[in-house]
């Protein structure tokens, strides 16, 4: 998963070395997402932009970051634009030219950074070429800015005047696929334009002037004049959008994009997160979000300001507060000694082990409509996918309707029946999982009832439910899923436990397995204990050539996560 984080101070003096120190640590807090090269673009002492871009670790870039003159420079900058990118290649072998940031050309005019994948990118790379254009590396994501180059030639070859970010929108007419991309221009100094479509993007907000509301206006393309009130006061948007954050023309302010939260966490817990086919822009310090025109009813006027609660602590390989002591050797250890906590966090406020009463305040308002559906199905991928698999069973049981399970990334192919009285629950621990959500998707358009899991506040699948559940389980940075899978079960075990309260024949079954809930931490602590033991052992079963991971029922699901997490080994 390749991970994008940009910096913009505006009227917020900085001298070269924060920025880039700034910009390498928000490519630290994505290390974990996996990759094989990083890049950052940024202003020359010359003012000519320079990009560094190296293979391998970011540790890499960092040295030759160091090395840069800029790093010596004392002079402070009032407004600066830097973008950064950690890439895992998928057009074109790890290297320094196939890394990001990606170039217009040797002039550096535009560069941009990218999440996803362009799939008409030869379509495009055969137009660029017949109109002179030369590439340079083997990605798909060289043909973007090549692109808003040609169009910022054209128009003004036409003597026409375009914004930064109407070049991007009339290039993103042109790309098919998924992708979440941030641009940077010498032709629009202090500038960042950045959009996503089916890959996740944020934005965080830094002022020390206080924001005088919590959203932000949507500007249509089309012109109109959107309403733009807030809390019901009849006030318009204007050019920039900043009308109902409104701060004083000047006023230092700071932003971050960037692909997950935890890159900007450490800076501001103020966020706005983009949908798919927003375009951001900041000019003079101000943020605007624009859409085309679109018809469609659910569109809304508005992105909310949201606040993060996550702690630093969180996503630091620090000590764990309920079991051991010391700081761990890696995401994945932390958070398996994790698991006792996040346990209790999943069932707090949900399960009375005093009545044996388990309420899910997301879907409390929809029992009745579940409870009179044709199916429940549920669809997810990879490690969701096994938490579904090992829960089908007991939702069975326990409400007695047909439940099916699906594999999002084949669910589409098969043009699968969905009817309205269908309850489709979404599991995904980021909430972004691109093949889950296009699932979701394609079953809200046909509409069944849309229930979704998620570990992420905020996420695409949470906004786009109608109800669901958050599992709580804390941030997950290790790539392999720990808590994250036994917070998921958890959640549909409840779900379960929920839907049959009233059923008089499965009150025995639902004692048990409350009283077992209650038990669980400990239960896992006790696991955990064991941990130099299950180390001996695993060193020895790592010098076989093969493991075969075999069982049955209940722990079928367990055999699939197992042969997961071991198959990269």
């Amino acid at each position: 998963m390749c991970g994008i984080f940009a910096y913009l101070n505006f009227c917020v003096p900085r001298k070269k070395r924060y920025i880039l120190e700034t910009l390498i640590k928000g490519l630290q807090r994505l290390e974990y997402r996996g990759y094989d090269s990083a890049g950052v673009a940024f202003d020359g002492n010359d003012a000519v932009m320079k990009i560094v871009r190296k293979k391998g670790k970011v540790a890499s870039l960092a040295k030759a970051v160091q090395d840069q003159e800029e790093i010596k420079c004392m002079d402070e900058c009032d407004v600066h634009v830097g973008i950064a990118h950690t890439r895992w290649a998928t057009h074109g072998e790890p290297s320094e030219r196939n890394s990001h940031p990606q170039c217009s050309g040797k002039e550096n005019d535009f560069v941009v950074v990218h999440n996803g994948i362009i799939t008409n990118y030869k379509d495009i790379k055969t137009f660029l070429e017949s109109k002179g254009f030369k590439f340079d590396s083997d990605t798909d994501t060289e043909v973007i800015p090549k692109l808003v180059k040609y169009i910022f030639d054209k128009t003004k070859a036409e003597n026409k005047k375009m914004e930064f970010r109407q070049l991007v929108e009339m290039a993103m007419t042109q790309l098919e696929g998924a992708f979440a991309l941030a641009f940077k221009s010498k032709h629009f100094p202090g500038e960042i334009v950045a959009t996503r479509r089916g890959s996740p993007l944020l934005i965080g907000i830094r002022s020390s002037a206080p924001l005088k509301a919590d959203k932000l206006p949507i500007i249509y393309n089309s012109g109109d004049k959107m309403m733009a009130g807030v809390y019901g006061e009849p006030e318009y948007a204007d050019e920039t959008g900043w009308s109902s954050l409104a701060r004083e023309e000047g006023k230092p302010i700071e932003y971050y994009f960037a692909s997950d939260a935890s890159a900007v966490i450490e800076h501001t817990n103020k966020v706005i997160f983009l949908e798919d086919n927003d375009v951001a822009a900041v000019v003079n310090g101000n943020l605007s979000i624009h859409r085309f025109k679109n018809n469609d009813e659910s569109d809304d006027y508005y992105r909310d300001v949201q606040t993060l609660h996550l702690e630093l602590q969180q996503i630091m390989k620090g000590k764990s507060t309920m079991l051991f002591t010391w700081n761990y050797a890696s995401f994945m250890q932390k958070e398996i000694f994790e698991q006792p906590e996040s346990v209790v966090n999943t069932m707090r406020g949900r399960v009375n082990f005093e009545t044996n009463q388990v309420v899910l305040g997301g879907m409390k308002a929809h029992i009745g409509t579940i409870r009179r559906c044709r199916r429940i199905m549920l669809i997810a991928c990879g490690t969701s996918f096994h938490s579904a698999v090992a829960t089908r069973q007991i939702i069975e049981e326990l409400t007695e309707l047909p439940v099916v399970v699906e594999l999002a990334s084949d669910f589409l192919d098969r043009r699968t029946p969905i009817f309205r009285d269908d309850v489709c629950f979404f599991i995904s621990q980021s909430g972004e999982t691109a093949d889950t959500l296009m699932a979701l998707r394609y079953c809200k358009e046909r509409g069944a009832l849309i229930v979704g899991i998620t570990n992420t506040v905020g996420s695409s699948i949470s906004r786009e439910s109608a109800c669901g559940c958050h599992i709580n389980a804390g941030p997950e940075i290790g790539v392999a899923s720990t808590k994250a899978y036994t917070s998921q079960f958890l959640a549909l075990v409840m779900f379960a436990l929920m839907m049959s309260e009233d059923r008089i024949s499965m009150q025995e079954k639902r004692k048990e397995i409350i009283k077992t809930l209650k038990e669980l931490p400990d239960l896992i602590k006790q696991v955990l204990q064991l941990d130099e033991q299950i180390q001996t052992l695993s060193r020895e079963i790592y010098q076989q050539k093969s493991l075969l991971v075999m069982g049955r029922g209940y722990q079928f699901s367990t055999c699939l996560e197992g042969a997961l997490v071991l198959l990269p080994l």
